[in-house]
């Protein structure tokens, strides 16, 4: 097994991310500005991709969906579900404490907009891939958005068109992975009803369905 592919802090692969990184540095040099590391333990078996750091989130704790509105969301949801312990306090350092569950992203690195480009979507799918592999327990991976779901199909080799992003719905890989997709608990799929608290249940109703609790 090989060990597991993390960016260095100063990356630099995505020569547009890295820039822009840069600025963010000038202009707030003690927020993290550096590509985000996972959260949550290598043995888990749940993993949930999203999209990329937010600007004023992840990209400033250094912690997955950590300081904006999508880990207002996400964590709660978490805790509801025993996937976490301890309280989500929008901060790096609140004792949250994820259980059977790890958080990464299909870029690790802030993008401008946040939209990363194609080829920043490809260059990172290498730490994605092993993030994957490293994951001996993996059983379930929850996709974020349509960025993160192509990401995730990408990396396992299937098809975009047999395998087409839908909330909630669940795909059985040959491999014996389960890919389950929900719309990206953005402030923005909120506010405008396309992502309710239910349907963000409803996708960990099947989750934890499919892991046997």
């Amino acid at each position: 097994m090989p060990s597991l592919l993390t960016p260095k802090h100063n990356c630099r692969l995505c020569p547009r991310l890295a820039d822009f990184r840069d600025a963010n540095a000038a202009a707030h040099p003690d927020w993290h500005n550096g590509p985000v590391e996972s959260f949550g333990g290598i043995d888990a078996a749940l993993l949930i991709v999203g999209l990329a750091p937010g600007l004023k989130g992840a990209n400033r704790t250094g912690r997955p969906f950590t300081g904006d509105y999508a880990g207002d969301l996400l964590y709660p949801t978490l805790l509801s579900f025993d996937l976490a312990t301890g309280q989500y306090d929008q901060r790096s350092d609140d004792g949250l404490t994820l259980i059977d569950c790890r958080i990464t992203n299909a870029v690790r690195c802030v993008p401008p907009q946040n939209k990363p480009v194609g080829a920043e979507i490809k260059t990172c799918r290498n730490f994605l891939l092993s993030e994957i592999n490293n994951l001996k327990q993996l059983r379930v991976i929850v996709a974020l958005g349509v960025v993160a779901h192509s990401a995730v199909m990408a990396t396992f080799g299937e098809k975009q068109s047999a395998r087409k992003f839908k909330h909630c719905a669940v795909h059985s890989l040959p491999n014996e992975m389960t890919v389950i997709d929900s719309y990206h608990c953005s402030r923005y799929n909120t506010n405008t009803g396309r992502l309710t608290p239910k349907m963000f249940n409803d996708v960990f109703k099947k989750v934890k369905k499919v892991m046997g609790n």
